[in-house]
């Protein structure tokens, strides 16, 4: 949808520029036909942590109040990173996979579709 500013020459400096998270980023992250978690969570993390520590950290804080989240079998999880497919390597530093400032993480649990099948 496009927005029209009601004012001439509207101009602001966004406040979630990289510059404001110091060494840190916003990371955006999303857990698919999981409707519970109504859009994706913003975390900010270090691009120096790895997926694994992503996962025990803030994926895990972020989403483990879901009953799917304890059947997650990590190994068969199929992740998208803004867009493409991301080859998880889970003890890789997120900055080697590719992450950067405001990317955009899914992630689709085979076999699990939410609250009794209904992608919630």
């Amino acid at each position: 949808m496009t927005v029209k500013a009601i004012v001439e020459n509207y101009q602001f400096t966004p406040l979630d520029l990289q510059q404001n998270y110091g060494e840190n980023m916003l990371l955006f992250i999303g857990w698919d036909h999981h409707t519970l978690f109504c859009s994706a969570h913003a975390f900010v993390v270090s691009p120096k942590q790895t997926l694994q520590e992503l996962i025990d950290g803030q994926i895990t804080a972020g989403f483990s109040q879901h009953p799917d989240f304890e059947n997650i079998d990590w190994s068969t999880v199929q992740f998208s990173l803004n867009r493409n497919i991301l080859n998880a390597d889970f003890s890789k530093p997120l900055e080697d996979l590719g992450f950067d400032h405001k990317s955009l993480l899914r992630f689709v649990t085979p076999d699990l579709n939410g609250f009794k099948n209904a992608h919630v």
